[in-house]
């Protein structure tokens, strides 16, 4: 009997989510607007104990914000090349 395929991780489930905001993020967001997205959001993170708004926020925010800073955008890059 074959067993079905084992489920992502809860991180690796995460690590998806968020690549695929930030890709909606960078094609449907105009470039001068995605820092404004990203501040707005931070700020919503910042009230966590809200229902809907929540701490969620917060680091979507600051990667979505990254999108328009092109210095943290390399360092973050670099930093997840030397990971692996």
């Amino acid at each position: 009997m074959m067993r079905p395929p084992p489920r992502p991780s809860f991180w690796e489930r995460m690590k998806r989510g968020y690549k695929r905001a930030q890709a909606w993020a960078r094609r449907r967001i105009p470039p001068g607007l995605r820092l404004l997205v990203g501040l707005l959001l931070m700020v919503g993170g910042v009230f966590g104990f809200l229902p809907v708004i929540g701490f969620w926020m917060f680091p979507l925010g600051v990667g979505v914000a990254a999108l328009d800073i092109v210095p943290v955008w390399r360092w973050v890059r670099a930093r997840l090349r030397r990971r692996r």
